[in-house]
């Protein structure tokens, strides 16, 4: 069976402290038939100099430079642009991926052709990638208009055929967060997603990431705008699922105990991933 193209799909802004590790585990996959898409949205850092020496060798590097700032909705919808593999799969700057990520996900594509997305395990790290847990997945039910991944079963490692994604929209480049479950949920509505009981990611919990409060308060906004925009488009009224979800915790006597039990819910393993 002939090999697809795979296309490891960087968005990077600013992660020089860990891009190198990032690279190392995409460069030591099994599978060799694959490119990688780096778009860089203007870092200010030493991002750049670190990438240098990893073009031109071993599997393709595209680096790409954003001329100014864009957000991530802009550069992660850029990545797939650029990329030419037949199924592309985003690796955050700052996480890894087991060796076998890669050859995993394109066996199971080609096992499933109806398939538009499939999604994997992860493993929780701390800053210097040690294992300190793991999250275990589910498979979703399809074909459900109503679905919004509230659960967060689809996250990280995930790919895609590029022709599913061609069917949808695009990633919507006015989203500053939540552009992954943008993805999700376009590419859900175009084909099945499929859950791969593997865990192939490594997601790497640090101070600057998307698990401090702050940043998941400003997640919670945005993963809200991507479900107004889908249930838009599908005629969906979800101004009950809003009232019991936020109005309700609005109070400021509320707030805390609303936010220790939503820290608490599948949620939050989900929005740790909105970059």
């Amino acid at each position: 069976m002939q090999k697809p193209l795979f296309s490891v799909l960087i968005a990077n802004f600013n992660n020089g402290k860990y891009i190198a590790a990032c690279l190392d585990s995409v460069l030591n996959q099994d599978y060799l038939h694959l490119e990688i898409v780096i778009i860089d949205d203007a870092s200010t850092d030493q991002s750049l100099a670190i990438i240098a020496p990893y073009l031109n060798q071993h599997h393709p590097i595209k680096l790409i430079k954003n001329s100014e700032n864009q957000g991530v909705g802009y550069t992660k919808k850029r990545c797939i642009d650029e990329a030419t593999g037949e199924i592309c799969g985003f690796v955050d700057p700052d996480d890894t991926i087991t060796p076998n990520a890669v050859a995993a996900m394109v066996s199971m594509h080609q096992q499933h052709p109806e398939a538009s997305l499939l999604y994997s395990d992860y493993y929780e790290c701390d800053e210097n990638l040690r294992t300190i847990g793991a999250y275990q997945s589910a498979q979703v039910v399809n074909s459900q208009a109503h679905f919004f991944n509230d659960e967060g079963k689809i996250g990280p490692f995930a790919s895609f055929k590029k022709s599913s994604y061609q069917k949808t929209k695009g990633l919507n480049t006015y989203l500053k967060r939540a552009i992954d479950q943008d993805l999700y949920l376009k590419l859900y509505d175009v084909g099945e997603c499929l859950h791969l009981p593997l865990k192939l990611y490594h997601y790497r919990m640090h101070a600057n990431g998307l698990a401090t409060k702050a940043q998941t308060n400003l997640a919670y906004y945005w993963f809200w705008v991507v479900k107004i925009l889908r249930a838009q488009d599908k005629g969906i009224n979800l101004e009950q699922d809003f009232a019991k979800t936020f109005v309700r915790a609005a109070s400021l006597k509320h707030w805390i105990k609303a936010d220790q039990l939503f820290r608490k819910s599948p949620l939050y393993k989900l929005f740790r991933f909105f970059k």
